[in-house]
């Protein structure tokens, strides 16, 4: 993130706070955040359900604040801690299935998000993750739970003035969509992304009708430029896989459409869909712009093929000394390091949420 761009994030940010605080006693700009999605913002879900997609074990969490697995998809912090830091909170919400999902750790948010989640329940099912629909009605459980903490007037001012983020799309391409011959057989793939957008809106919708009204959503990142993909599809190409990519940018121009429609049909609603695309690829394309050495393999496991954690394992294969010399930690998910870089861009990109 450039100096400029810093810059005016702090003036935006210290003035939003001087508003926040003239209207109430707070350190934060929203009193909670509250986080759907996959493996992008899950803080540990999975550690408590039958999947493959955990990250509970090292190296794991290896650079995060306890230096402990905490079943991030990171060495460290995901772009919603960082993005939780920015707005005030010192701690981040916690994982709904875990223990610390209960008393006064309710009234700054809950994250229901599950690793292999996608907007198409059936790529959930594939990977045993929590499916949105499932996190909609943990979410409905987080509210009387929340009621009964903070009481009935209080939780509605919480759940109304909250950030709500959503993350998902990925695991639809990258585990099903790909790799199903019969969904492939039946949908290309942008009739595929006209599916998903679908369940999309429905998921705001719902959202909206629970009483959120500031939401975030993430786009697709440059799915051509994982490591992963470029392993399996790239021929051993250097390069992005250029059609994979457009499949990406094909669903994240009709969710920028999709928003813009919604906001029309639901009064009172800020929705943003925050460019993660961008970001990534140049981060990928010019790696030492942005201070990293290393784009084309992840730091952890060969960090080339592995769609799953479980080669992100040091009895399996190696992991790099310094991860911040990587743009990705595995074959799929970005290093703290880049992934700070990616929340400078969407904090800028979501300031007009918070007004």
């Amino acid at each position: 993130m450039g100096a400029n761009n810093k810059q005016a994030l702090t003036l935006l940010l210290m003035s939003f706070a001087i508003c926040l605080n003239n209207a109430q006693d707070s350190t934060t700009l929203v009193p909670a955040i509250i986080i759907f999605g996959d493996s992008a913002a899950d803080v540990g879900n999975n550690n408590y359900i039958l999947t493959l997609f955990k990250a509970n074990y090292p190296p794991y969490g290896r650079d995060f604040v306890t230096h402990q697995p905490t079943g991030r998809f990171c060495n460290g912090k995901l772009v919603t801690d960082m993005t939780a830091h920015v707005l005030g909170f010192t701690t981040y919400p916690s994982a709904y299935l875990s223990p610390q999902a209960s008393g006064k750790n309710l009234l700054i948010g809950a994250n229901f998000a599950s690793a292999g989640a996608g907007y198409d329940d059936k790529t959930s099912i594939l990977n045993h993750a929590i499916p949105l629909p499932k996190q909609m009605q943990y979410y409905k459980e987080y509210q009387s739970k929340l009621e009964k903490v903070a009481g009935k007037q209080k939780a509605a001012s919480i759940l109304k003035d909250a950030l709500y983020t959503l993350s998902a799309g990925t695991a639809d391409f990258l585990q099903n969509y790909y790799f199903n011959p019969y969904l492939n057989k039946i949908s290309t793939p942008r009739q595929y992304s006209s599916y998903l957008v679908r369940m999309f809106t429905r998921i705001v919708k719902e959202l909206y009708g629970q009483g959120a009204r500031r939401i975030g959503v993430t786009s697709l990142p440059a799915l051509g430029c994982l490591p992963a993909i470029k392993t399996l599809f790239g021929f051993h190409k250097s390069g992005c896989i250029s059609r994979i990519n457009r499949d990406a940018q094909h669903l994240n121009k009709k969710m920028n459409s999709t928003a813009t429609r919604l906001r029309k049909q639901l009064p009172g609603l800020k929705i943003a869909i925050f460019d993660v695309f961008q970001p990534m690829y140049d981060l990928v394309k010019s790696p030492s712009d942005h201070g990293f050495a290393v784009a084309n393999r992840g730091c952890c496991g060969t960090g080339k093929v592995e769609t799953t954690s479980f080669f992100c394992n040091p009895k399996l294969a190696g992991t790099c000394k310094n991860a911040t010399e990587y743009v990705f930690w595995d074959s799929v998910h970005l290093s703290q390091a880049a992934n700070q870089v990616l929340a400078d861009s969407l904090i800028i990109q979501g300031i007009n949420l918070l007004g």
